[in-house]
């Protein structure tokens, strides 16, 4: 059963269920105490404003009931299921708990600790088959590992297409962890009345709610009679999901679903912690690598004996199946690669998007028509660029690596060509094999990191030997030039000194306007005014003292520019506004449209969050995958509303809309949790 009250009166308004056989015929606008019991009122006083709580178990006649309220908008909800008898003791889910989160941690791999939980889970749920699933950098989904009744065909490393969990799903899954069909014949119980404004009542948070008839059917095409799907959400993200089938319908009561939301966290943790670990080793295999490359830099070698020295070690330190360098007319080849014309082709294609930042695709012929004809050889690029007199290109290859992709049904047959057509399940899962070509293996964040910093330590490389020769042979053009650098360097700063004067200026300008006018609300335009150009004078500092202009750390830069607000707004907040940031390299003028955007939620978080006063705010940025997520965090009792129409909110959302990003608000218990997803660079 389903009841819905008003948060205020605890009344009744709507229920879906058998309630007049379970409650009370005269159940409607009763209150949650009469048909509950007054203890629930009591109980109900510990409600968070986000969140679930749990009512323990209500007892309706001889049978009893586990209890869960949850606020939604200006409705309470609560949900009434049977409950098993006896309960499970505490002791034995902790024990359960304790003893499968230690079997996670002692896996050697991801690999072995996804066969793990599939056992676990098992173990835990009693489904008949019990599949741990990962998403895709396309959205698609494998199955990692499984656990089934020996009676089931198995789905272990099959594949899913991305349209089988469509997007909105997918959000859903993070919000609600844990969702539960029993039996997929089940007739869904309407609201009722229906009359009175339910259409709008968000049910996003409850578990008993009915899913979609597409999904059902979807259920019904696998031959799957019960299933239930715990999310395993990595850093906020849904990296995967514990799915769980039976051929008969089957409950899973309450308390086990508690249970397997837990694991499901624990799985989580350990997730992240074994990747971590991996990528770890990574770093350290290629650190390691690298040293032993650059130690062949000798002093008086030329480039090109260093890579005719060093080819096969550079090949085999980023696991390419092909090396080649070209300079000029210069080019030196190792491993399997395309042909010297073909390869003079590529670097011609590939010197202008390796110039600022490296360069890698696994599907070179995807961009790079010509390269079809010989992908077998070089599928995977892997490119930098070094700036020197004649531009140095570095490139890796990698051989195609045909792929062997089992999919739970064809995956091109998922969604029909008619964009117009009714949505309708797939009915096939038979096994289907797909046959991929074209691709190399993927290369990793580590080993693109690791080709740029070869590049640069080459390049200081030969910077070093080309002053030594200039040194040697012209002696007075150095010099010359020496002075000219100065000069211009002398230039430099004098334009520098000139700006920021002129900065500081209108800052002053625009303080002594704010403590002079006897108009607040003008006075706090003009101190927010002040803190925007406080960070534009950040970003031109940075790009005079930077070598590279074109990027910037954006933890450096965000953690710069928290300073410099905390000294404008005063010495009040030195403590209050906390900073976790990650590493993350982003283009500077999508740094500048960050920072003011930061600035602008940090000014809306004083002005509506405390009143113009002081409080705690938190600030956070991490990476994940080819987007970043900046969070600004308050904990007022305030809310910035969404509906202001200042400039200030203009000037946020066009930013926002600049950077193709998005901005999310939700309540932060209390305050308000803003966050900035946006990708790092605008390809």
């Amino acid at each position: 059963m389903l009841l819905v009250a008003d948060v205020d009166t605890l009344r009744v308004q709507a229920a879906a269920g058998d309630v007049e056989a379970w409650l009370s015929p005269d159940w409607l606008h009763a209150s949650l105490g009469a048909l509950l019991g007054g203890g629930v009122n009591d109980r109900l006083a510990d409600l968070p404003e986000v969140g679930s709580l749990d009512l323990n178990r209500v007892t309706l006649g001889t049978d009893t009931f586990d209890t869960v309220a949850h606020r939604a908008g200006n409705s309470l909800i609560v949900e009434l299921e049977p409950a098993p008898t006896p309960p499970a003791l505490a002791t034995s889910v902790l024990s359960f708990l304790d003893a499968a989160g230690t079997s996670f941690e002692r896996a050697s791999d991801l690999r072995e600790m996804c066969e793990r939980a599939a056992v676990w889970f098992r173990r835990l749920t009693g489904y008949d088959r019990v599949m741990v699933y990962r998403f895709l950098d396309d959205d698609a989904g494998v199955v990692l590992a499984e656990d089934r009744d020996a009676a089931i065909d198995p789905f272990i490393n099959h594949h899913f297409p991305a349209s089988d969990i469509p997007k909105q799903a997918r959000a859903l899954y993070v919000r609600n962890r844990v969702r539960v069909i029993p039996d997929v014949g089940y007739a869904p119980a309407p609201l009722r009345p229906g009359s009175t404004g339910m259409s709008a009542l968000d049910m996003s948070d409850v578990g008993l709610r009915s899913v979609s008839p597409i999904h059902v059917q979807y259920l019904k095409n696998m031959g799957v009679g019960a299933s239930a799907s715990v999310s395993i959400v990595k850093d906020g993200l849904l990296w995967g999901l514990i799915a769980c089938h039976n051929a008969q319908p089957k409950r899973l009561p309450y308390e086990t679903r508690m249970t397997c939301r837990t694991l499901a966290g624990a799985l989580a943790k350990q997730v992240k912690v074994k990747e971590d670990a991996a990528s770890y080793q990574e770093r350290l295999r290629l650190r390691s690598s690298e040293d032993t490359v650059v130690g062949r830099l000798g002093s008086e070698s030329s480039l090109r004996d260093f890579f005719a020295r060093t080819g096969d070690e550079l090949c085999r330190m980023l696991g390419a199946t092909g090396f080649a360098a070209i300079q000029g007319k210069d080019l030196h080849v190792v491993g399997r690669s395309p042909d010297r014309r073909e390869i003079r082709e590529i670097a011609a294609w590939v010197r202008k998007p390796a110039a600022v930042r490296p360069f890698s695709t696994h599907r070179l012929s995807n961009l790079f028509e010509e390269a079809t004809a010989y992908q077998a050889l070089a599928s995977g690029l892997l490119a930098v660029t070094m700036s020197t007199e004649e531009p140095t290109i570095l490139m890796w290859f990698r051989a195609e690596e045909i792929e062997r992709l089992n999919w739970a049904g064809n995956p091109h047959k998922a969604v029909g060509v008619d964009p117009n057509a009714t949505l309708t399940p797939r009915t096939s899962f038979e096994a289907w094999t797909e046959i991929v070509k074209g691709r190399s293996q993927r290369w990793t964040l580590n080993e693109v990191e690791a080709a740029n910093r070869l590049k640069r330590t080459m390049l200081e490389a030969m910077q070093n030997r080309r002053i030594r020769e200039l040194n040697e042979e012209l002696t007075a053009t150095v010099a010359e030039k020496a002075s000219l650098l100065e000069q211009k360097d002398f230039l430099m700063k004098e334009v520098n000194h000139r700006v920021q004067n002129s900065l500081t200026l209108v800052s002053a300008f625009l303080a002594m306007q704010s403590r002079s006018v006897n108009d607040t609300a003008l006075s706090e335009h003009l101190n927010e005014a002040q803190r925007r150009l406080s960070a534009v004078a950040l970003v031109h500092r940075r790009l005079y003292q930077d070598d590279n202009v074109s990027t910037v750390d954006l933890a450096r830069y965000l953690d710069e520019l928290c300073t410099e607000m905390k000294a404008t707004m005063g010495s009040e907040w030195g403590n209050l506004i906390t900073l976790d940031l990650a590493p993350v390299l982003i283009s500077t003028d999508r740094a500048v449209h960050v920072g003011l955007i930061l600035t602008e939620l940090v000014i809306n978080a004083n002005k509506y969050a405390y009143a113009g006063g002081v409080g705690p705010i938190a600030i956070s940025l991490e990476q994940h995958r080819n987007r970043f997520r900046l969070t600004v965090a308050d904990r007022g009792p305030g809310k910035a509303g969404a509906t202001r129409k200042g400039f200030g909110s203009r000037m946020m959302r066009g930013m926002v809309d600049q950077l193709a990003g998005d901005i999310e608000e939700t309540g932060n218990d209390p305050g308000l949790r803003v966050v900035l997803t946006a990708p790092l660079d605008d390809s």
